[in-house]
């Protein structure tokens, strides 16, 4: 039998200049399979101001934030997180009572990563890319004791705000970098994204591969990036964008629903989610 969506319906959405599938698939699949009265559905928006008001005047009770709107859309919040406060960048809003509170659970699915990987904080890492999502990278990084860190991007004037906001080092090209000093490698630009200009490419060269311990793509579709298969090869300790994608999208569900899913129904949630249409 269907789901019958009525006037009790609690919804939730996502602001997106490219909303994808992932969180309306991952969302929806869990609230049918717990049998909770919730809708989850993707838009884009060409008034953020609007729309988060919107979500407070209409009860949304959750929102998911992606680029370009995750630092814009600060102004308009009521309250912060914690795990918004240090990096500044915003991937989720909770409606309680027309009282919106901002997180970022991207920033908490890298902590969590870093812990169940168990990554050394003396590890040196150079993270290529400068947006929301490298910010909010960087900023779990940062509040685990790293203190090694290099970040790798072409825009001069994002990448040394990062940089100088961490108390780490810019350099435009990551060919720059010392093969010591690369340790941990990090891409947390489009370089492997399926659909992408760049979807064949290597997000680092073969060399930074082959040299680095660990390696991590933020890129969660396809599950396995060229970069990787190459790094997955040489039996490198691997963190995928889909590791990311499912740990944040769980850590939403749970703030909107107050319900935490089985470890088995969530990696059903998470494979059904990737499935391309």
């Amino acid at each position: 039998m269907a789901r019958i969506i009525n006037k009790d319906t609690i919804v939730c959405m996502s602001l997106s200049a490219r909303p994808s599938n992932f969180g309306t698939r991952f969302h929806n699949y869990l609230y049918e399979k717990l049998d909770l009265n919730y809708l989850y559905k993707a838009f884009t928006t060409n008034n953020l101001k609007n729309a988060i008001y919107g979500i407070k005047a209409l009860a949304i009770r959750g929102c998911a934030i992606s680029m370009p709107y995750k630092e814009a859309c600060i102004e308009f919040i009521d309250e912060l997180d914690n795990s918004v406060k240090s990096i500044q960048s915003v991937n989720t809003i909770v409606n309680t009572d027309h009282y919106l509170k901002a997180y970022n659970t991207d920033y908490i699915a890298v902590a969590k990563l870093i812990t169940e990987n168990k990554i050394d904080n003396t590890t040196p890492f150079v993270l290529k890319g400068s947006g929301g999502m490298a910010n909010a990278v960087i900023g779990a990084f940062y509040d685990a004791g790293f203190k090694h860190g290099i970040i790798a991007a072409r825009n001069q004037q994002k990448g040394n705000v990062l940089a100088k906001r961490y108390g780490y080092k810019w350099v435009k090209d990551e060919q720059e970098v010392l093969p010591e000093q690369a340790k941990l490698i990090i891409n947390v630009t489009p370089i492997g994204m399926l659909g992408g200009a760049e979807a064949n490419d290597l997000a680092f060269s073969e060399t930074m591969i082959n040299n680095a311990n660990i390696v991590f793509d933020v890129v969660a579709l396809p599950v396995e990036t060229p970069m990787i298969k190459y790094a997955k090869n040489l039996n490198k300790t691997i963190i995928s964008g889909a590791d990311v994608a499912v740990i944040q999208a769980l850590e939403q569900f749970i703030l909107y629903t107050g319900v935490t899913p089985s470890k088995e129904l969530v990696k059903q949630a998470g494979d059904f989610a990737r499935l391309v249409e």
